[in-house]
């Protein structure tokens, strides 16, 4: 980085004295989608690893492994947006031109919706076992 490039960052920041605070609320945003990336990708493996506690009642291997699969892979996807996003936001921070965008969030709700939906199918579409003890009757 040159001088003039320096002066310019400095001159940047005393425009925007809440910079600092942006910056860890960027670093804040992106720790919480990093928990939401986690969270759906362990419960992709719960879901997978719940077929091994109640076994299907036929010899098909079932669809659990493709819902568990398909939040493994928003977690992971989520990974990847969250972290051009931080970037990208702390970029925009930088140069005192951020403007808030809907994209992630309504990209992020269409997701989470879908994942919920298949849960609920999931969870509705699988035959119960007589000798669970998950549902009484």
């Amino acid at each position: 980085m040159n001088i003039t490039q320096t002066k310019a960052t400095e001159l940047k920041a005393h425009h925007n004295p809440s910079r600092v605070r942006d910056h860890l609320a960027n670093e804040r945003t992106y720790l919480a989608w990093m928990r939401s990336a986690i969270a759906l990708m362990g419960f992709g493996v719960v879901i997978v690893r719940i077929r091994h506690f109640f076994p299907p009642q036929s010899h098909s291997p079932g669809n659990s492994w493709k819902l568990g699969l398909l939040f493994s892979l928003v977690g992971l996807v989520t990974v990847l947006l969250s972290t051009q996003h931080y970037f990208s936001i702390r970029h925009a921070i930088d140069e005192d031109a951020y403007e808030p965008s809907s994209r992630w969030v309504l990209l992020f709700s269409l997701a989470i919706t879908l994942l919920g939906a298949g849960v609920i199918y999931f969870v509705f579409a699988s035959p119960l076992n007589p000798m669970s003890s998950v549902v009484p009757e």
